[in-house]
């Protein structure tokens, strides 16, 4: 293990090397909006923004953050296609910790409004990095990068999401005590057209016997990954790890949320890619709609 200054993408960041033969430990994500994010080293996490009742991830205390990290927050899995084979790579995940020789690094930058996860994967020269980011007009930014350091040519398979997406309008104490309950009221749909995923309530958790409708959403989208088709759940990922086939995800109901990218690439010796998904809380029909048209529109979205 090692603790080091290192420069990034015109930044100081701080490093530490390895940071996975250390205990799992707990940090925050500042922001100079209203975002907050609790994540732990092992990548599990909690954020939202203004309070716990608008929430993107679920809001609970930090050893179950640290025990749910394999179904909460970022998930990637790579089908490498190399030497007349198809090899998969789950970066970050336990359960291929004996499969390939691998080194894990984490990274903060000097602001505290950033945090990077790394692995470099040495046997198939290939490191997979994904960053936490904020927007005050978009809401959470997750950035993705894959870097094939090897003198291979290697056409790759990506499914890469975040998990256990909430909706907006379950409280944090409604989420606490009953989130299978609450998991029942969930949909999930997909606006194919721009790849715009919505979150929300079937109806408003109440008891009683009156109609109450959610009029609100969390919205999640992505860019930078050419015709991906798009999962909303992560009922298939067993699939995508036995190399089975899976399909789009239009409208998924009474399950948790997620986000998933699927697409194939290119990646020739010594190149990266480049993508993200993008993720907000608290939004009214207009502003959905309205994040609708400006992704059909496609103009400088990345640097907006």
């Amino acid at each position: 293990m090692e603790i080091i200054i290192t420069e990034f993408e015109k930044e100081s960041w701080f490093k530490i090397g390895n940071h996975d033969l250390l205990r799992p430990f707990f940090m925050n994500v500042v922001s100079d909006s209203n975002h907050w994010l609790f994540i732990s080293s092992n990548g599990g996490l909690s954020a939202g923004r203004k309070n716990a009742e608008y929430a993107l991830f679920p809001y609970y205390t930090e050893d179950k953050l640290m025990s749910l990290a394999n179904t909460t927050g970022s998930k990637t899995i790579l089908q490498v296609a190399w030497n007349n084979g198809v090899h998969v790579w789950e970066p970050f995940s336990e359960s291929y910790v004996n499969k390939y020789k691998t080194s894990k690094n984490l990274y903060k930058n000097a602001y505290g409004n950033k945090i990077m996860f790394e692995e470099k994967n040495h046997d198939l020269g290939l490191t997979f990095r994904y960053q936490w980011n904020t927007s005050h007009r978009f809401g959470f930014v997750r950035k993705a990068e894959l870097i094939n350091t090897s003198g291979n040519k290697y056409g790759i398979t990506v499914l890469d999401g975040i998990q256990n997406i909430m909706p907006y309008g379950i409280e944090s104490g409604m989420q606490m005590a009953a989130s299978n309950l609450a998991d029942a009221y969930k949909r999930s749909e997909l606006i194919s057209e721009t790849g715009l995923a919505i979150f929300a309530l079937s109806a408003i958790i109440v008891d009683k016997a009156e109609p109450s409708e959610a009029l609100k959403a969390n919205i999640t989208w992505s860019l930078g990954l050419e015709s991906p088709k798009y999962l909303l759940s992560s009922l298939q990922l067993g699939r995508f790890r036995k190399k089975q086939a899976i399909t789009e995800e239009y409208d998924i109901k009474g399950e948790k949320g997620a986000y998933f990218v699927h697409a194939d690439i290119q990646l020739p010796a010594e190149s990266s890619k480049k993508w993200m998904i993008v993720a907000n809380v608290n939004q009214n029909h207009s502003q959905v709609i309205g994040c609708h048209e400006l992704l059909k529109k496609k103009e400088d979205l990345e640097k907006k």
